[in-house]
């Protein structure tokens, strides 16, 4: 481990400092991170960050930081790797070649990290007002993303650790050099950073984290606090040295062995909590603050029970940590008491297991390791299984807490970037496509090739987190049909199949008006009639437009006679009463399909060819000029056109429930309609499921646009419901993609 070194103006440790250390002998982790230094400093030597900060004295003082709190020098090295990737033309296979796989695995994964959260900061809004709160200056969209992005790279708990010293140390190096950093990242350090220091419960950099981000995001404010800190410090820091050597004798007296030491305040902290409270700087308890540290729980209590004997209590002041422990893990009993002349302080008292856990949290407690196969992500816990899981619990806790979502740690997501480093969530395994869907739709339908962090790859390659994504995309077209083959494996995301659907199915309604507009324009000059409005027309036959119109007749859904109906208007029909209609010759089940007229007695009935009704749907009769009631049913766009046109002419009609047995049993011919992508064998395929399925099938047209197939099959049922039955079938052949009763 790195001993205490000396620090240089900076902020960083002075490198004859940490050079010294690292000459100390040692084990063999030692001796590794005495290695990985000098492998690196000469790829480091005179190189700066994006900060202006030597990245050597970076590369030390965050692995001076790990040491103090705890890590291994193990994880210590990893520190110089992470850093020399960026000057390695191979960096994982050196690295590993050198250090260990598991070693070359954390460099490049907390370094493809860095680079992600770098530019994700520079799509960050240049400048935003600064708000009460320390609200962030980033965008929500993406602060969240870029806790997402820690997520997805905290598999291995090492790459958190880094990043978490990292930070410190740049917010330590602007605050030394008095630069103020970039709004967004100091906006990211308060928001991000210092919520996970304290959800793992690594107290001296959370606190070390607000307090620098906090004085640069409301610089006017700290400066106000701070210096309303100093007016009465020899007052404060007198009386809280007095109650301290008090409590150390008393203690001692009482046989316990107790450290009494006063408590850092943190300017952030007491911000945050008049704020809270609502409360006036005064009325801060713990601007005098001690802390006692024993051996055990029990005299824990005894300490307790001493203070609130010896001093008055604040009653609603009072927190029991040690039996309710923090969502983080922290134990501590913490009392507020005021002395005899009324002056309050807060005295905090915990073990010293509870003390290295609550200021190194997670770091007092895992050991990094090879584990082989066996460990979280290569890591094993020094304590045991259950320390591994408590670590993975605040994880699952921090994400709750700042993103409000309820996935858990690893969901399926991946975070890749836009060539302008914006930050894009898509599906794991999702391919270019998606990612190109996930940034407009109209570059989804343009997408033709893809670069992968500057590498051209198919468009159904699955992307991983962290990668740049370029889409290269033609000035018009649309997507392919292959793309919604699931074998192809061209799209993941819900959303991208269901825009590439719906441009399908906008194609399909702009080929079925052309089609539609073709038919009627044909009609029009038969009957001569081309100087019709067709405005009129369709308004007249039920439709707000002439293209609604034509679609309609494209896809079979208004026949050309219904039209040719509506140009000859027929005089208008009898009173009802003298509805003139034919005597059927049978008796009444011999009526077509078995139909009653509600009302009259047995009537000439025929089946309307435009709809085919059939038992058990609704229908509705209509009176015909000498040939009966005509029988649609009553969805029929036909029936209603007439309807308008002639409301006299419509009838009640039912089904006579009348059903013949044996071979003298009526059958119905009903139309089925079918859109499904072309392919050989379709046909054979859908006929052979109406066979299996027992129904007759006696007529079909079928025709192919553009790789659809729009097919009409005409079968025999006994009653409509074998129709539903039979669609439900036909839309689990391969291919096919809508089925309906016409």
């Amino acid at each position: 481990m790195i001993t205490r070194c000396a620090v240089d103006p900076s902020g960083t440790p002075a490198p004859t400092a940490i050079a010294a250390a690292l000459a100390q002998p040692g084990d063999a982790d030692v001796r590794a991170l005495q290695r990985a230094r000098a492998f690196a400093e000469p790829l480091l030597s005179g190189e700066t960050l994006d900060t202006g900060e030597p990245v050597l004295a970076h590369a030390d003082a965050v692995a001076d930081i790990l040491a103090r709190i705890g890590g291994t020098p193990d994880l210590q090295a990893s520190v110089y790797l992470v850093y020399a990737c960026p000057f390695l033309a191979r960096p994982r296979e050196v690295i590993a070649k050198a250090f260990g796989d598991a070693l070359a695995d954390v460099a490049i994964e907390t370094n493809k990290l860095i680079q992600l959260q770098r530019q994700a900061r520079r799509v960050a809004p240049a400048e935003a007002g600064a708000a009460r709160g320390a609200t962030s200056a980033l965008d929500a969209a993406q602060t969240e993303n870029v806790r997402k992005m820690l997520l997805a790279f905290s598999r291995d708990l090492r790459v958190v650790l880094l990043r978490l010293a990292s930070r410190l140390q740049t917010l330590r190096y602007h605050a030394a050099v008095k630069r103020v950093p970039a709004r967004a990242l100091a906006a990211e350090s308060l928001q991000v950073f210092a919520p996970l220091a304290n959800r793992l419960g690594i107290w001296q950099l959370k606190w070390e984290l607000e307090d620098l981000a906090f004085r640069f995001l409301e610089p006017d404010t700290y400066k106000h606090i701070a210096r309303l800190l100093d007016e009465k410090r020899v007052e404060r820091e007198t009386h809280v040295e007095h109650v301290r050597q008090r409590l150390e004798r008393e203690l001692a007296a009482l046989g316990l062995h107790a450290q009494v030491q006063g408590r850092p305040k943190h300017i952030y902290s007491i911000v945050k909590k008049m704020r809270g409270k609502s409360l006036a700087f005064d009325q801060v308890y713990d601007l005098r603050a001690l802390r006692v540290i024993v051996e055990t729980v029990e005299e824990c209590y005894r300490v307790l029970a001493w203070v609130h004997a010896h001093f008055s209590p604040v009653p609603e002041e009072f927190d029991d940590y040690i039996a309710k422990p923090k969502p983080n893990g922290y134990q501590s009993l913490h009392t507020v008491v005021c002395d005899e002349q009324g002056r309050a302080f807060e005295i905090q008292i915990r073990t010293r297991a509870m003390h290295e856990h609550a200021e190194h949290g997670v770091a007092a407690h895992w050991a990094y390791k090879e584990a082989g196969t066996k460990g979280y992500a290569g890591v094993t816990a020094g304590s045991s299984y259950d320390a591994k899981i408590a670590v993975l619990r605040q994880l699952l806790a921090w994400q709750r807490d700042l993103s409000g979502l309820a996935h858990g740690l690893f969901d399926d997501s991946i975070y890749v970037l836009t060539p302008q480093a914006a930050i894009i969530e898509l599906p794991k395994g999702a391919t270019p496509v998606d990612f190109a869907y996930a940034v407009h739709t109209d570059l989804g339908h343009r997408c033709r090739g893809a670069r992968v962090d500057g590498q051209m790859v198919p468009l159904n390659t699955p992307l991983a987190n962290g990668q740049t994504v370029e889409i290269i995309a033609a000035k018009e077209g649309g997507p392919s049909r292959d793309w919604l083959n699931p074998e192809a494996g061209y799209l993941v995301s819900h959303r991208a199949k269901s825009k590439v659907r719906a441009w399908f199915n906008a194609q399909a309604a702009a080929d079925h008006m052309a089609r539609g507009r073709e038919q009627v324009e044909r009609l029009l000059q038969r009957e001569g009639k081309t100087a019709i409005k067709l405005e009129e027309l369709a308004l007249e036959l039920g439709y707000e437009t002439p293209d609604a119109m034509f679609e309609a007749v494209g896809k079979e859904a208004l026949s050309l006679r219904a039209i040719e109906q509506c140009l000859h208007r027929e005089p208008a029909p009898p009173p009802q009463d003298e509805v003139v209609v034919k005597k059927a010759r049978s008796a009444p089940q011999g009526q077509a399909g078995g139909v009653l007229v509600v009302g009259v007695g047995a009537v000439m009935t025929t089946l309307a060819r435009c709809c085919k009704p059939a038992p058990p749907d609704e229908i509705r009769g209509y009176v015909t000029r000498g040939k009966g009631v005509s029988v649609h049913r009553a969805d029929c766009p036909d029936f209603a056109a007439l309807a308008r046109r002639h409301p006299g002419r419509v009838i009640d009609v039912a089904w006579s429930g009348v059903v013949p047995a044996g071979p003298h049993a009526p059958v119905y011919a009903v139309d089925v309609g079918v859109q499904a992508l072309d392919r050989q064998g379709l046909l054979r395929d859908i006929s052979e499921a109406f066979a299996r399925e027992k129904i007759n099938v006696i007529g079909v047209q079928t025709q192919s646009v553009k790789g659809v197939a729009w097919m009409t099959f005409t079968v025999e049922v006994s009653d409509a419901t074998r129709v539903s039955k039979v669609m439900a079938v036909l839309t689990d052949v391969p291919g096919v993609q809508k089925v309906w009763r016409r």
